[in-house]
């Protein structure tokens, strides 16, 4: 997710990014943001956090409200009525894109945002391997219940494949190969692409400066194409929503 919203970015479009994931927030620590604090701006008697800016995007994540290694021990409830304030109660401005990052799974979380927020689509990420093709079936699944009924952008699939650094010309499928395209046919939704296993994905997560701005690699190129397809496919969605919607 923060690599696609800073691709996407990078075409010039306005983005922002909420770290949805409530019990385990990582957008701060892959931003290098975690001592940043969102400010508080009354606007008609009411107060709006501010979102924090990083590339020109904007960010937010309950992981700003909280200490670094305090955990988040809150019922569902709580979960998702912070997750409510964090879309909701914050000055976004006007934006092409909010892109959300969920946790895995099915639960309170996403339950919220369908009833509650106007999700335009959802991304449904997975690995190659059958153990993941799993769960991305009943996340596709979810969505596409009739109480639910939020479309399926695409899917990506992620740690498609290994090419080492001294044999470009090799790529290993450590995890199967053809997944995501399989599930994608499956369903009859669109398959965005494939991202690869590198180190430097893991390394720019882990360190705060994301592979999506580091260019000239495979794997920012990959992101690069992925919020192409991404930004094509909502254009596609989008055009096909009534104007009185």
């Amino acid at each position: 997710a923060v690599n696609l919203a800073l691709a996407l970015a990078q075409t010039g479009a306005k983005v922002g990014l909420v770290d949805a994931d409530i019990y385990g927030p990582s957008i701060p620590t892959m931003l290098s943001l975690n001592n940043m604090r969102p400010n508080v701006q009354k606007v008609d008697d009411k107060n709006y956090l501010v979102p924090i800016e990083y590339y020109d995007m904007k960010v937010m994540s309950i992981g700003f409200m909280i200490g670094e290694k305090q955990p988040v021990a809150w019922r569902g409830p709580m979960a998702t009525s912070a997750l409510r304030q964090m879309i909701s109660e914050v000055l976004w401005e006007e934006l092409d894109y909010l892109v959300l990052d969920l946790p895995p799974g099915t639960g309170d979380i996403h339950l919220t945002l369908a009833q509650n927020i106007g999700v335009t689509a959802a991304v449904v990420v997975t690995t190659p391997q059958e153990v993941a093709l799993a769960d991305a079936r009943k996340a596709i699944a979810f969505y596409q219940l009739e109480a639910i009924n939020i479309p399926i952008l695409g899917v990506i699939e992620n740690m498609s494949y290994f090419t080492p650094p001294d044999a470009l010309d090799k790529k290993y499928y450590i995890f199967g190969k053809g997944g995501g395209q399989l599930i994608a046919q499956q369903f009859e939704v669109p398959f965005l692409g494939e991202l690869p296993i590198e180190q430097k994905i893991r390394e720019g997560g882990d360190e705060g400066k994301p592979i999506a701005l580091q260019f000239s690699n495979s794997a920012s190129t990959a992101f690069a194409n992925l919020a192409q397809q991404v930004a094509q496919q909502a254009a596609i969605i989008n055009a096909k929503v009534p104007e009185s919607v």
